[in-house]
């Protein structure tokens, strides 16, 4: 061994003793923190044991409430079923009743609608009209209806058009705006995500109410022109019809409607001051003047040119009145209530005089949300296409000749 050899031992020695100090302080701090866990695992424990047994005692508790509130409700679903079954059938009733005994037709049988002293000719021309087309058909009865969806807010418009391609689907939302959407076909339209199958077509002036039209591929509106209703000025209370390519999306022509001091037609539905409307024989338009506050005009109008043919006072009321359709030169007539409530056509007027009040039927609309923003007829499908608080709705329409008896 070297020199220095028993100088490291003596050194290591020297030091042996201060080690062996710490490592007995450095057990006893690890045997303390090892009994702080032991004792808080065992408050743990305690805690997790009595939480179960008060989950336990909570869940015993709340079985036999959860029995009874599920007999309860099985109760209450069994009364609400038998309630519908009861209301279908007082409906089914009520609709018996009204074909054995119908309501009276709305016609006003006084001088006015006679033709007695104090006839207001004003101008109209009230003479029949010469149908086009042999189309001799009235409504029977609403025979069914489809809910497709909701698009869009409280009022609107959708439909087809008639002369076009059948499966395109046309939305018009809102009483003013500008912008309408094009779906290829209805499956696009009852996507969840409708919009994105949709084109927009932007019209330069925006629409009022909802009485526009899409008839040969052209969309037919009326916008309000400066100083239109509510506006004041010169051609206060009018209205411009605007004639609008939707390919070209060019305006193709425009007329402003041949009637002064212009009153929304319907009283259920004040947006609206011409109602455009298409069937069998062509263009027509619905609307209302304070020259008769009372009741509907018809008009028959030239697709081509705009031109007003003929007019009618009909005797329809405004009152209660809430949207309207033309069938084979026949006007029809919808009314509801303010609380909306089921709505029922109860007054028809027939151009041609082919189609008696007396003999016309007047059928329910069956049960469905609100009241009807806007009715589109389809002649060539034979439905009506509706509007119903942002519901889209079809009914299908059973037909009868017009001769025939209700």
């Amino acid at each position: 061994m070297g020199p220095s050899t028993p100088l490291l031992i003596l050194f290591l020695l020297s030091w042996s003793g201060p080690l062996q100090g710490q490592q007995h302080h450095l057990v006893e701090y690890m045997e303390r923190r090892l009994a702080a866990l032991e004792e808080r695992l065992a408050q743990c424990q305690d805690q997790s044991s009595r939480h179960a047994a008060e989950l336990r005692d909570f869940k015993n508790k709340m079985l036999p409430l959860l029995e009874v509130a599920e007999k309860e409700r099985e109760a209450l679903r069994t009364e609400a079923d038998t309630i519908s079954g009861r209301v279908d059938r007082l409906e089914r009733e009520v609709d018996y009743l009204e074909t054995q005994n119908p309501a009276l037709p709305c016609v006003e049988f006084d001088e006015k609608v006679t033709g007695g002293p104090g006839t207001k000719s004003k101008g109209r021309r009230n003479e029949k009209y010469d149908m086009v087309t042999d189309c001799g058909y009235t409504i029977s009865q609403v025979r069914s209806m489809k809910i497709l969806k909701r698009f869009g807010g409280p009022a609107g418009l959708w439909t087809k058009d008639p002369l076009g391609p059948t499966e395109k689907i046309y939305v018009l939302d809102g009483t003013q705006n500008d912008t309408a959407f094009v779906f290829p076909r209805l499956r696009d339209f009852t996507l969840a995500m409708a919009a994105r199958k949709a084109s927009r077509v932007r019209v330069p002036f925006p629409w009022v109410g909802t009485g526009q039209l899409v008839y040969g591929g052209f969309l037919y509106y009326a916008r309000r022109p400066p100083g239109g209703p509510g506006g004041g000025g010169e051609l206060e209370n009018t209205l411009q019809l605007i004639k609008f390519h939707l390919a070209n999306r060019t305006v193709v022509d425009s007329s402003v409607f041949p009637a002064e001091g212009l009153i929304p037609p319907y009283g259920l539905t004040t947006d609206t001051y011409i109602d455009l409307a298409a069937d069998e024989e062509g263009l027509w338009a619905v609307y209302a003047t304070r020259e008769d506050d009372r009741h509907l005009c018809l008009a028959k109008l030239d697709p081509q040119t705009l031109d007003t043919e003929q007019q009618w006072d009909t005797p329809c009321p405004r009152e209660n009145a809430e949207a309207a359709f033309v069938i084979c030169g026949t006007l029809y007539v919808v009314y509801n209530t303010r609380p909306a409530s089921r709505a029922r056509i109860q007054c028809s007027f027939d151009a041609s005089g082919t189609l008696t009040p007396e003999r016309a039927a007047l059928p329910y609309f069956p049960r469905r949300y609100g009241a009807h923003a806007s009715l589109r007829y389809n002649p060539r499908e034979r439905q009506l296409y509706a509007w119903d608080d942002g519901y889209q709705i079809v009914y299908k329409l059973e037909m009868r000749k017009k001769e025939e008896e209700v």
